[in-house]
C-alpha cells in the first residue's frame, strides 16, 4: 500500500470512528464483537429466540437459516416484513417473524463495523454495518474520495457481484438500503436483484437520493444524514413504511424525501380531521406512487370508511389502476360502470377500502337527477369518514363534482394532487361559446397547501429535464390554419426531426389546434414523403400516427374521454361523419403499418395501443425501432397531460396554450432517461414567447431571468463556448504530457493516472457535443465552428481511443492498490452508444461498402466501417470480433446482407470452439463435455453448479484440488459465456465474475 493510500484509509477510520459513536450516541448498541460471520448468525439467534420467545436446537437453528437465507433480494425483503411459519423437529409449527413488525422501534438496533463474512472467496470488509434484530439491513460504507454518485453506486454494484461477497448465502441477503458518504457528501439507495441494480451503455436507471428537508434543501453532512435519517424509529419507519415492493417487476424502491413528507402530511390531516389540503408535486415527480402509498396508509385506519382516489378519464383510471397493482398486486379492481362503483363503495371487505375511480363515474354517482338513483343507494356512507384523493385536481370540471361530494359526505376529507395547481392568474379561461369563464383556485376548493416540490425543485435535483425552446420563424403567415402554414411546419419537422430525437432515438408528439387540423397535417404529411422518398431512394420516410377520439354517438367510453377533452368534443359535433371517416382511414394506415386489426368501435384499444408504442421505444434495435414505433404522433388535446413516456422527447406546438395547460403539454418531454437525453425539445410554431414567460414566472415562483436560468437550457452560443472550453481543456492536458491533441497519441499518455485525466478530459467534450447533436436553431455559422473545434472524424477517433482506454481501465478500477483517480472514475458509456449503429446497421454498411471491386469509389473504406464500429459503446462487448471479421473479408467479394450475417456468425461459432478446445485441453477435459455443460448454461440461462462437478467428475479429484479446479476453469469460462450470451445475465454466474 503506497503511503498516499494509507493516509486515505487512516481517514476512512477516522469518518467511521466517528460515525460509530454518533450512533452510540443515537442509542444503538456498537457490537465491536460482531467481525465475522459465524458472530453475526450467534447475534441473529439470540435476537430471534428473544422476540418469538423459543429456543432452537442447532439443528432447527440451521435448518430456520437455509430457509431464510435466499439469493433473490426481493424475496428475502419480503420474508422480512411478514408473518413466517417454521415446522420444528417435531412437526409443530412455528409462526416467527425476523423483527418485530408490529412496532419497529421495540427492535434491537446494532451497530457492527469492519466485518468479514470469512468466505474462501472473499476479502472484503464491510466499514459500517446497522442490524434490526440481529438482521444486517443497511450497509454504510465510507469514502474519502470526491465520488459521483453513479460512481459510489456502481463501488456497491461490484461489490455485490463479487465472489463470496456474502449478499447470497449469509443473512447479508436482508440489506435493504446503501449509503455511501465522504462525510461532505451522502447519498443513499436501496439494494436490488441485479436486473433493476446494473449499469450498462444503453439506460443507467439511477436510483441515487441525497436526503432533503421538507423545503427540499439537501442534507448532505454525514453527520446532519445520520441524526435526520438513521434514528432508529425513523430508519425503522422508513423501512417498514416507505420502502415499496414493486410485485410485478420484482423491485425494491424508496420513497424519496418529498414523497414521503407528502404522505405524512395527508396522513397526519386525516388522523388530526384537519379539513382537506392538496399536494403541489411537479408533474413527472411520483404522484402515483405517493398517492398509492397514502392510500395503503389509509387502509388500516379504521376510522376511514373509504378511501377513493379519483383521476379525471377512463385512460387515467386505467393507468393510475394499473400503477397501483403494479405496486401491490391486486390492489384496485376495475369498476366497468357506476354500478360497480357504488356496489364497491358499500361493500366491507378489506379489499374495497382504497378504490381507484374516474370523476366522471363519481359524478354519475352523486346525480340526483340520475334515474338509476345510485345516490340512495349510497345513504350509508352519508354520514361516514370517506377520504377522496383527487389526481391532477386542476380540471375544469371539478367545480360540481365538489360540490356534490360536500353536500352527501360533510364528514369527507378531500385531499389533491397536482403538478399546476390553478391560481388567480391562471384561473380564466374561454367556454366553447367563447365566453370568459373561471375555474375555482385550488386554495378555494382544498383550503391549505400541504407539500409542494415545484418543477424548480425537480430539475435542481435532476428528477425531470430542462428544456430547450425553439420558436419557428420561418413563417409569417397572417393565417396559422392556412395550407402555406402547415407546409412550412411540415417542412421544418421533417428538417429538425432527425435532429430534434437524438436520430430517432426518442419520438414526438405534434399538438395541433383542432381535429380538423390534425386531419390535415396527417395527410400533407403522407402526401410530402411519399414525394420526397421518390426523388430521395435512401429517404426512410418518418412513422406518422394521429390519434383524437371520435364522435361519441352514444358510446359511454368515448363519453367519459371526452369530458376532459372540450375542444374534441365540440370539434365532434361539426360535420361528425367526416371526423369519423378520416378516423377510419387513419386507423386503417396503423392497421398496415402495425400488423394490427383496430376498428373504430374498439376506439379505446387503437388509443392504448398508440400509448404503449410510444412507451415502448426500443431504440437500441434500429430494426425493432424502424418497424414499431412511432415517430411523431398528431395529436389534438389527447396525451398533452397525464401521460410519462421516457423515450417522449419533442414537441411540435401548433396551438396556443397557456399557464397549466402549457406547462403540463411541455412537460411530457422532460421524463429522465440518460445523458443522450439532455433536456427536453420543444418547437413552436405560433408566437407564445410571452405565454411561456408568463407560465414560467408563475409556476416557478422567480422573475424571468431567474425561471429561465433554471428552467431552460443554455442558449448554442453558451454551448459552443462551453463545448469550445472543454475542446481546449483537453489540448492543454495533452499538451501538459508532451503530446499533440490528437487520438493517435493517447496510447503515449504514461500510467493510469494519465489514462483517467483523458477520461475525464475527453467525457466533457462528449457531454456538450450530445448536448449540440439535439440543438434545432443552430445555424450554418455555429455548426461549422462546431465542426473547426473538433472534426467528425477526429472525435470519431478519439470515441474509438475513449472506449479502448475505458475498457482497460474499467478493469483495473476495482483493484487495490488502483490509484486514486482510476477508483473514482465514472465512465459514462451512455454518452457514447449510438441510436443508429447497431449490429443491424454494422452488417448492412459491410455489405454495401465492402462488396464494390477494390478500385470502385465506394462511400465507405475498410477502416473507416472499423473506426465507426470503434466509436460506438453499443458494440463495446462485441467490436472486437466484427472487426476481425471484417479485416478478414476480401473487398470485392459479391455478398448479401444475409450472407455477410451468417459469414460472421460462422466467424464467430469457430473462434469460439478454438477457445473452447484450448480452454479443454488446459483443464484435462474433452471439448466435447465442455461444449455440453456451457450449451446447458446458455439455453436455460441458469449456471447450475451440481453440473459443474459433473464435468470435472472424470478427473477422479479430492474435494480440495476439485474447488481448485472448478475455480480456474470458471475463471476463463465466464468472459466465453458472457460474449457468447451477448450481455444477458445469467442467473447464478455472478459470483464468479
Amino acid at each position: 500500500m503506497t503511503k498516499e493510500q494509507q493516509n486515505h484509509s487512516a481517514k476512512e477510520a477516522d469518518i467511521e470512528y466517528g460515525l460509530v459513536g454518533k450512533l452510540q450516541d443515537l442509542k444503538y448498541t456498537y457490537r465491536k464483537d460482531i467481525r465475522d460471520r459465524s458472530a453475526l448468525e450467534l447475534n441473529f439467534r439470540q435476537k430471534f429466540e428473544s422476540l418469538n420467545r423459543v429456543k432452537l436446537t442447532d439443528s432447527e437453528f440451521d435448518k430456520l437459516l437455509t430457509e431464510i437465507i435466499n439469493p433473490d433480494v426481493f424475496k428475502a425483503s419480503n420474508h422480512l416484513r411478514k408473518r413466517n411459519t417454521f415446522i420444528r423437529e417435531d412437526d409443530t409449527p412455528l409462526h416467527y417473524t425476523l423483527v418485530n413488525i408490529k412496532d419497529w422501534c421495540k427492535n434491537d438496533f446494532e451497530v457492527i463495523n469492519q466485518l468479514r463474512m470469512n468466505t474462501q472467496n472473499s476479502n472484503h470488509r464491510y466499514d459500517v454495518i446497522l442490524l434490526i434484530n440481529g438482521v444486517p439491513v443497511v450497509q454504510i460504507e465510507l469514502k474519502t474520495l470526491e465520488i459521483s454518485p453513479n460512481r459510489a453506486m456502481q463501488q456497491i454494484v461490484d461489490y455485490k457481484n463479487d465472489a463470496g461477497n456474502g449478499y447470497s448465502n449469509s443473512l447479508m441477503c436482508f440489506m435493504q438500503l446503501f449509503i455511501v458518504s465522504n462525510k461532505t457528501r451522502t447519498f443513499y439507495f436501496s439494494n436490488n436483484n441485479n436486473k433493476h441494480f446494473a449499469f450498462n451503455a444503453d439506460e443507467q436507471f439511477l436510483p441515487v437520493y441525497t436526503l432533503a428537508k421538507e423545503d427540499n434543501s439537501k442534507i448532505n453532512h454525514l453527520d446532519d444524514f445520520t441524526d435526520k435519517f438513521l434514528a432508529k424509529c425513523t430508519l425503522g419507519e422508513m423501512i417498514s413504511r416507505y420502502m415499496v415492493l414493486v410485485e410485478t417487476e420484482q423491485k425494491i424502491l424508496v420513497m424519496r424525501p418529498y414523497q414521503i413528507y407528502a404522505v405524512k402530511a395527508i396522513v397526519d390531516c386525516i388522523e388530526q380531521d384537519r379539513g382537506n389540503g392538496y399536494i403541489w408535486h411537479t408533474t413527472g415527480s411520483g404522484k402515483t406512487l405517493t398517492s398509492f402509498k397514502a392510500s395503503t396508509l389509509l387502509k388500516d385506519n379504521d376510522a376511514i370508511e373509504k378511501c377513493l382516489f379519483v383521476v379525471d378519464r377512463k385512460d387515467l383510471d386505467r393507468q393510475t389502476r394499473e400503477e397501483f397493482n403494479k405496486f401491490q398486486e391486486g390492489s384496485v379492481e376495475e369498476n366497468t360502470n357506476t354500478k360497480t362503483l357504488v356496489k364497491r363503495m358499500l361493500s366491507t371487505d378489506y379489499a374495497d377500502k382504497v378504490i381507484v375511480t374516474t370523476i366522471q363515474k363519481l359524478g354519475l354517482a352523486l346525480d340526483t337527477k340520475n334515474d338509476k338513483n345510485y345516490i340512495e343507494h349510497l345513504e350509508p356512507l352519508k354520514d361516514k369518514r370517506v377520504v377522496f384523493i383527487f389526481d391532477e385536481c386542476h380540471r375544469s370540471q371539478f367545480g360540481e363534482n365538489h360540490k356534490a361530494i360536500v353536500e352527501f359526505f360533510p364528514k369527507a376529507q378531500l385531499f389533491g394532487f397536482t403538478g399546476t395547481p390553478i391560481f388567480e392568474e391562471n384561473a380564466t379561461y374561454k367556454t366553447i361559446e367563447g365566453e370568459t369563464a373561471s375555474y375555482k383556485t385550488t386554495e378555494d376548493v382544498f383550503q391549505k397547501e400541504l407539500h409542494a416540490y415545484t418543477i424548480t425543485n425537480a430539475i435542481e435535483d435532476k428528477n425531470v429535464l430542462r428544456f430547450h425552446i425553439d420558436y419557428f420563424n420561418g413563417n409569417k403567415q397572417p393565417d396559422l390554419t392556412s395550407l402555406s402554414h402547415k407546409m412550412a411546419v411540415i417542412d421544418a419537422i421533417m428538417k429538425k426531426h432527425d435532429k430534434a430525437t437524438h436520430q430517432k432515438r426518442f419520438n414526438a408528439i405534434l399538438a395541433t389546434s383542432s381535429i380538423s387540423d390534425a386531419i390535415e397535417y396527417y395527410h400533407l404529411f403522407q402526401q410530402n414523403q411519399r414525394e420526397y422518398a421518390a426523388i430521395n431512394p435512401d429517404y426512410k420516410p418518418l412513422q406518422i400516427a394521429c390519434v383524437f377520439s371520435p364522435p361519441a354517438e352514444g358510446n359511454t367510453d368515448v363519453k367519459q374521454l371526452q369530458e376532459d377533452l372540450p375542444q374534441e368534443k365540440a370539434d365532434n359535433e361539426i360535420e361528425p361523419n367526416v371526423k369519423k371517416e378520416a378516423l377510419k382511414t387513419i386507423i386503417a394506415d396503423y392497421n398496415t403499418q402495425y400488423n394490427t386489426n383496430h376498428r373504430i368501435a374498439d376506439f379505446d384499444l387503437y388509443y392504448q395501443d398508440v400509448q404503449q408504442r410510444i412507451k415502448d421505444q426500443k431504440y437500441t434495435n434500429a430494426d425493432y425501432a424502424y418497424k414499431n414505433k412511432i415517430d411523431v404522433l398528431i395529436v389534438v388535446e389527447m396525451l398533452l397531460t397525464g401521460f410519462d413516456s421516457k423515450y417522449l422527447n419533442t414537441l411540435y406546438v401548433d396551438k396556443n396554450l397557456k399557464y397549466h395547460g402549457l406547462i403540463q403539454a411541455y412537460s411530457r418531454t422532460n421524463r429522465v432517461i440518460n445523458d443522450t437525453k439532455p433536456y427536453g425539445n420543444i418547437l413552436v410554431f405560433r408566437d407564445q414567447e410571452e405565454e411561456v414567460n408568463k407560465a414560467m414566472i408563475r409556476f416557478s415562483g422567480a422573475k424571468i431571468e431567474k425561471a429561465k436560468e433554471i428552467w431552460l437550457v443554455d442558449a448554442a452560443p453558451k454551448v459552443i463556448e462551453k463545448y469550445q472550453e472543454a475542446v481546449a481543456q483537453l489540448t492543454q492536458f495533452m499538451q501538459a504530457k508532451g503530446l499533440a491533441c490528437s487520438p493517435s497519441e493517447v496510447s503515449n499518455l504514461k500510467g493510469d493516472e494519465a489514462r483517467a485525466g483523458f477520461i475525464n478530459a475527453f467525457k466533457e467534450v462528449q457531454r456538450y457535443k450530445t448536448q449540440l447533436d439535439q440543438y434545432t436553431d443552430l445555424n450554418d455559422t455555429q455548426t461549422e465552428t462546431i465542426e473547426v473545434l473538433l472534426p467528425t472524424d477526429d472525435l470519431r477517433s478519439f470515441k474509438s481511443v475513449y472506449l479502448d482506454t475505458a475498457k482497460r481501465l474499467q478493469a483495473e478500477q476495482n483493484k487495490k492498490d488502483a490509484p486514486k483517480d482510476v477508483q473514482q472514475l465514472d465512465f459514462e458509456f451512455v454518452l457514447f452508444s449510438s441510436a443508429i449503429i447497431d449490429y443491424d446497421y454494422i452488417m448492412g454498411l459491410v455489405a454495401k461498402n465492402l462488396n464494390n471491386s477494390p478500385s470502385s469509389k465506394h462511400k465507405m473504406t475498410r477502416q473507416e466501417v472499423i473506426n465507426l464500429i470503434s466509436s460506438s459503446a453499443n458494440l463495446m462487448d462485441e467490436s472486437e470480433g466484427i472487426i476481425a471479421y471484417i479485416n478478414d473479408l476480401k473487398i470485392g467479394e459479391k455478398r448479401s446482407e444475409k450472407e455477410i450475417i451468417a459469414g460472421y456468425q460462422k466467424f464467430k461459432d469457430e473462434k469460439a470452439a478454438k477457445e473452447i478446445q484450448t480452454i479443454a485441453d488446459k483443464q484435462g477435459i474433452t471439448a466435447l463435455s465442455l461444449n455440453a455443460f456451457m450449451d446447458e448454461i446458455l439455453n436455460r440461462m441458469i449456471f447450475d453448479g451440481e453440473k459443474l462437478t459433473d464435468l470435472l467428475a472424470p478427473l477422479d479429484l479430492g474435494w480440495k484440488d476439485r474447488s481448485v479446479k472448478e475455480k480456474a476453469l470458471m475463471t476463463e469460462l465466464v468472459p466465453l459465456l458472457n460474449k457468447l450470451a451477448q450481455g444477458r445475465e445469467i442467473a447464478g454466474l455472478n459470483a464468479y465474475e
